[in-house]
């Protein structure tokens, strides 16, 4: 079936005979790589390695996910490769992420950084492939909009701005110096804004200028000048190689220490022991025809991804989000009710009161007394704790509530994920 492959950019998967992912690798022509493991003349030990050829006495199928860049590719195969864990592939397995381009829009003088730890509430651009190019078309963007890219706390209502001196990037023409005061902040902001405005266009205007400044320079005989424009025709039209923050989410990215938010939810739910293993668990559907589960486990507040796992639902049909949560939860503690599996210290389920009452249905059908059990709903983000009549609004600030906001939406994340590669191909294999 190979030869059907599309010859686009995309994954592709290597599967046992019971559906089980081997090894997920990318390629800019899918039929031609995956039809490359299988020549005749192919050496793989040699070229892969023995790990490969071990791999592929295993490979009952082959399958695909095509993708419209190459990028898409890159991002997709990382996310992947971390939430699957496939037994053969070694890159990709550590928390290594893509950089973001953050303008910290919260303060009064916005820097622009290149950061694989962002801040919160910044604007974010990204997750970008590469990192080099990125740094070299950030040096072209300062030269347009002159913003700062230093990490001094800068504040409008210090006066001592007037007698600071500035950097060498002003004298250079590449940063306005708010540090002294030699710009105001309405102007300065306006820059900002201009910059945000350029990241999210086409970028036609300034393009254009560029080749037109590159001819010039070639009618004239300027080589030299006429290659400087082209590197930065090329630096600003790589700014496209990246990805969306909202579709190639990096949750690693966003971890923040939790222990403080461990001992608040110890206190929050009146337990006697530490909150150490927390499991959450969401529904995601395409129209009532294919219907996944997620599980996600944190251990001490971190992600465990070797614990996570996706249920594609067997028994409900149609669509109702309480039966397949019943269903998922069964599957996942009917081991750990007859004793042969390990329950966690608390239960986590993305929804409300509905959600909730679904999950206690479970327990009961089971005949045990369930772990600590909460659901969190997305809109109001109120805790609705089993057992007790009113549910708990906790401030925004909240480290707890935070903790479990980031196990809900890693849970809703890795369901979502599998929804949508359903969408496109059917991928998934319990």
């Amino acid at each position: 079936m190979i030869h059907q492959f599309p010859t686009g950019p995309g994954l592709y998967f290597m599967k046992d005979a019971s559906g089980t992912v081997l090894y997920i690798g990318k390629a800019a022509n899918l039929r031609s790589r995956a039809a490359s493991y299988f020549q005749p003349s192919a050496d793989i030990e040699s070229t892969r390695g023995p790990k490969i050829v071990e791999m592929l006495k295993k490979v009952a199928e082959v399958d695909y996910l095509e993708t419209e860049t190459d990028v898409d590719a890159l991002l997709q195969e990382a996310r992947l490769i971390k939430d699957i864990r496939p037994p053969y592939n070694s890159d990709l397995t550590d928390d290594k992420s893509f950089p973001y381009l953050e303008i910290t829009t919260r303060d009064d003088y916005p820097g622009v950084y290149i950061t694989r730890q962002p801040k919160a509430n910044s604007k974010l651009f990204g997750p970008f492939a590469g990192v080099s190019d990125l740094r070299s078309t950030l040096v072209v963007m300062q030269k347009i909009f002159k913003f700062r890219t230093c990490g001094l706390d800068i504040k409008e209502a210090d006066d001592k701005r007037r007698f600071f001196r500035p950097c060498i990037l002003y004298s250079i023409k590449q940063c306005t110096a708010p540090c002294a005061a030699y710009i105001s902040k309405p102007d300065y902001r306006k820059s900002i804004a201009d910059l945000i405005k350029f990241l999210n266009s086409k970028r036609t205007t300034v393009l254009r200028d560029l080749h037109k400044q590159m001819e010039e320079a070639a009618k004239a005989t300027d080589y030299e000048t006429a290659a400087m424009y082209r590197d930065r025709i090329r630096l600003i039209e790589n700014l496209d190689k990246r990805g969306s923050v909202e579709e190639n989410v990096q949750p690693e990215v966003f971890y923040t220490d939790p222990t403080d938010a461990l001992v608040k939810l110890q206190k929050l739910l009146n337990s006697g022991n530490q909150i150490r293993i927390i499991e959450g668990f969401d529904i995601a559907h395409i129209g009532g025809s294919e219907t996944v589960g997620s599980l996600v486990r944190f251990i001490d507040g971190k992600p465990f991804k070797a614990g996570y796992r996706r249920y594609k639902i067997k028994t409900v049909t149609g669509i109702d989000d309480y039966a397949c949560l019943k269903e998922v939860l069964l599957r996942r503690f009917y081991h750990a009710s007859v004793g042969e599996e390990l329950w966690p210290d608390l239960v986590l389920i993305d929804g409300g009161l509905g959600q909730l009452h679904a999950a206690e249905d479970a327990f009961k059908e089971l005949k045990v007394t369930p772990p600590r059990l909460v659901s969190l709903a997305k809109k109001e983000e109120i805790i609705f704790v089993s057992g007790k009549d009113e549910p708990l609004k906790l401030p925004s600030n909240n480290t707890a509530k935070k903790l479990l906001q980031y196990v809900r939406d890693e849970s809703h994340r890795f369901a979502q994920h599998y929804h949508h590669i359903l969408r496109r191909k059917k991928l998934l294999n319990e």
